[in-house]
């Protein structure tokens, strides 16, 4: 019987473990290895670990744990239910466990651009996130991608850190008259021509190749494309989710299921580093105030 189980060792989930472990809950940690940020190679944006490894940053995190005795799982949760107050995991080994709380911290997965050549350049030179990776970027040529209308919105921010941003829509042309006028008075430059292939060298992307034989010289690639739940835990509850696929929380994290939280990219669409740590912190609050009510007399 544990206090609180976390599903999902990222930044939301690290961060609730080592709160909960200062309020002496019994708490139990799973984690797979699987993170959304895998490809990158520095996290930036957190403040004191700004240009850090993802790796390192996760290995410092697991390390600060080992005082508060946190029972630190690496499997995978495949089920997850409520039996009367108390939550039911089970694992991939069909290992159980009950708990009085649950949070999930699981993150989600990004639908990286199906570019031929691309991959060699994902976490160096093509990103989803400028404020993650745009400094890095500042003043090069960029290209925001998106299917049909997608990369509007991304084509304008990328505006911040760079004066030579092109859109490209890979294919389809869904622009209106309006999206062009708006391109336009922004000093962004478009195409809808399908891509052929991205060309560079030592992680660096240095071309579009489009189909119709002509180049574009980008420096830099980002990417407005879907994302999904990496698990499915939720879906198994019953979670309210919104529009935009993500689980829907409240003030504290909490969800329409009673005992379950979330914190992290799957529950906004703030979708940072030092945003999915707070909010495993506020989770990890809410949930002992919680639990001290259940305990008082």
């Amino acid at each position: 019987m544990y206090d609180v189980l976390i599903v999902g060792g990222g930044p939301a989930g690290l961060s609730a473990a080592m709160l909960l472990g200062r309020c002496l809950r019994k708490v139990a940690l799973f984690d797979t290895g699987e993170y959304r940020n895998s490809y990158s190679h520095a996290m930036n944006g957190f403040i004191t670990r700004d240009g850090t490894p993802p790796g390192d940053f996760l290995q410092l995190g697991r390390e600060d744990l080992a005082k508060y005795e946190v029972d630190f799982k690496q499997r995978r949760i495949t089920k997850l239910c409520k039996k009367g107050d108390l939550f039911q995991a089970i694992d991939e080994d069909g290992q159980a466990y009950l708990s009085r709380k649950v949070l999930l911290a699981t993150g989600l997965t990004d639908r990286w651009p199906q570019i031929p050549g691309a991959e060699p350049f994902f976490g160096t030179s093509i990103h989803h996130c400028p404020y993650c990776d745009g400094f890095e970027s500042k003043n090069k040529p960029l290209a925001a991608y998106g299917k049909a209308r997608k990369a509007i919105g991304l084509s304008l921010s990328l505006k911040t850190w760079s004066n030579d941003v092109m859109m490209f829509t890979d294919g389809t042309n869904k622009l209106t008259r309006e999206d062009k006028a708006l391109l336009d008075r922004n000093g962004v430059t478009y195409t809808t021509a399908p891509i052929a292939r991205i060309e560079g060298e030592g992680g660096q992307m240095q071309r579009i190749v489009l189909q119709n034989g002509k180049i574009e010289e980008r420096q830099a690639l980002f990417f407005a494309t879907d994302s999904d739940q990496r698990s499915d835990l939720a879906s198994q509850l019953d979670c309210d989710f919104t529009s935009k696929g993500v689980v829907r929380t409240y003030r504290h994290q909490e969800t329409n299921v009673q005992g379950l939280y979330v914190a992290g990219d799957s529950a906004r669409d703030m979708q940072l580093v030092i945003v999915a740590a707070a909010e495993g912190t506020k989770a990890a609050v809410a949930i002992n105030i919680e639990l001290q009510k259940e305990f008082r007399q």
